[in-house]
């Protein structure tokens, strides 16, 4: 799905967003691992990784806009009071209304984004994490707290360290063995961590919990 003037009119500037899903859970990845948090899926992603494990995600139409302020209503009520907005992909919409709602009722707020499109909103917490058919815009990479690199093949670990020179010297970086092919690959890639020790070692540890 692709940004335009009718999609924005459509979802008001922000006041309205495509809700995919929504539910509160243990976050699963990366630097924040096994912290309770608020989860806001929004709909529509052009980025097209064919090992994406949310393809149901990529066509926004199926999903009605919903009411930013309601969204920000049922996350306030989750005890954490911490939300995490992902996607699809979450930069394809305005999202400073909405970040201004959630921050307003004292709620924490992380997204995970490819930064295939400028980012908009009030973060806490910004996760990286590129794909190589829609490279992350160069503004993103210094407002990243964490980067974290999904890796399919060995070839994926230059990508990954190609990334890592353009953020932040305090931005923490992180591998993640794509879930298929996770038990093939762990030897070499922990390999890989304990010779390049600037990086870790990031598990989708919700789906062994067989969680959200």
């Amino acid at each position: 799905m692709t940004i335009t003037n009718n999609t924005n009119d459509l979802f008001e500037d922000g006041k309205k967003l495509p809700l995919m899903e929504e539910f509160y859970t243990i976050q699963g990845e990366g630097y924040n691992m096994g912290s309770a948090a608020y989860f806001i899926r929004i709909g529509g992603c052009d980025v097209g990784c064919h090992w994406c494990d949310t393809k149901p995600s990529w066509d926004a139409t199926h999903f009605p806009p919903t009411a930013a302020a309601d969204i920000a209503a049922r996350a306030a009520a989750s005890p954490a009071k911490t939300v995490v907005v992902t996607g699809g992909e979450p930069s394809m919409y305005p999202l400073d209304y909405f970040t201004g709602l959630l921050q307003e009722l004292g709620i924490k707020t992380m997204v995970e984004t490819s930064g295939a499109h400028p980012l908009s909103g009030t973060w806490n917490w910004i996760c990286l994490s590129p794909k190589k058919l829609s490279p992350p815009k160069s503004a993103i990479y210094q407002k990243a707290h964490e980067l974290k690199v999904v890796i399919e093949k060995e070839a994926d670990l230059q990508w990954a360290e190609s990334n890592a020179a353009l953020v932040r010297e305090d931005c923490l970086l992180y591998l993640q063995p794509e879930w298929s092919v996770s038990e093939k690959i762990m030897p070499w890639l922990t390999e890989y961590v304990m010779k390049h020790p600037q990086w870790r070692i990031s598990l989708q540890s919700h789906k062994y919990m067989r969680i959200p």
